[in-house]
């Protein structure tokens, strides 16, 4: 079996080279003879050395020019060989235990896919409600977070990737994809929960509280606006780093 680990990347010379370090050791970590991976990273019109920092680590680099994460990955799947597909944001950590989750789910023939809990060090009071909240609603709904979602790469085709129609919920929109999926197949899709993966804090650090609650009110109340229009989520598309 192959995997093919996907991580979209604008402007991610200072995270993404501990991605790949943790990510290149849970793959040694869970080596096996009939285990092949690859990793790609999709460039996304970076005007940083992401690019530089993913070759070096032995990346192959794909580029996407136009800034949006659904256009991303999907660019790295479409140069992906493998029979899964692990797309893992920059700033995540995918550990020891999440892979070994993730392999033993692939064993078992009976999921399409999967996403996984979160855990970010060091928030306020505020964003470990809303981080909490989101826990709930991901494994109740199984909705996998955009930062972690491995599912089979035929599936992936089947319901036609990430929508680029959405700038931002395009996870919750596949996830929604995958599970009618698999329902069709009698298959299962689920959000792991043993190994949270360890992703970034960095959005509460860069923005206020009012500048990621404004967000929040414009993808609630005006949501087929927001969703479709990058001018509205500066929180996910304003650059800061």
């Amino acid at each position: 079996m192959k995997l093919s680990f996907i991580i979209p990347a604008y402007n991610e010379e200072e995270l993404l080279g501990n991605c790949l370090r943790e990510l290149h050791i849970a793959i040694e970590a869970n080596r096996r003879p009939d285990l092949a991976t690859e990793v790609i990273v999709t460039n996304n019109n970076s005007t940083d050395a992401t690019a530089s920092v993913a070759e070096a680590a032995g990346a192959t680099v794909v580029f996407e020019a136009v800034n949006q994460i659904s256009r991303a990955r999907n660019a790295g799947a479409a140069v992906a060989s493998g029979e899964w597909l692990i797309f893992v944001d920059a700033d995540s950590e995918l550990s020891v235990g999440l892979l070994a989750d993730v392999l033993a789910l692939t064993k078992s023939g009976d999921y399409i896919g999967c996403g996984s809990t979160l855990v970010m060090s060091d928030l306020p009071r505020w964003a470990r409600w809303l981080s909490a909240f989101w826990g709930w609603l991901s494994v109740t709904c199984g909705w996998a977070a955009g930062s972690f979602i491995a599912c089979r790469a035929e599936a992936f085709q089947a319901v036609g990737g990430f929508s680029e129609e959405l700038f931002a919920a395009e996870e919750i929109d596949f996830s929604r994809k995958l599970k009618r999926l698999a329902k069709s197949r009698q298959q299962k899709f689920t959000i792991l929960r043993d190994h949270p993966l360890t992703t970034s804090n960095r959005k509460v650090r860069l923005y206020t509280g009012g500048e990621i609650l404004r967000n929040l009110a414009s993808l609630v109340f005006h949501p087929r606006k927001a969703l479709r229009d990058k001018r509205y989520l500066d929180v996910w598309y304003g650059g800061r780093r």
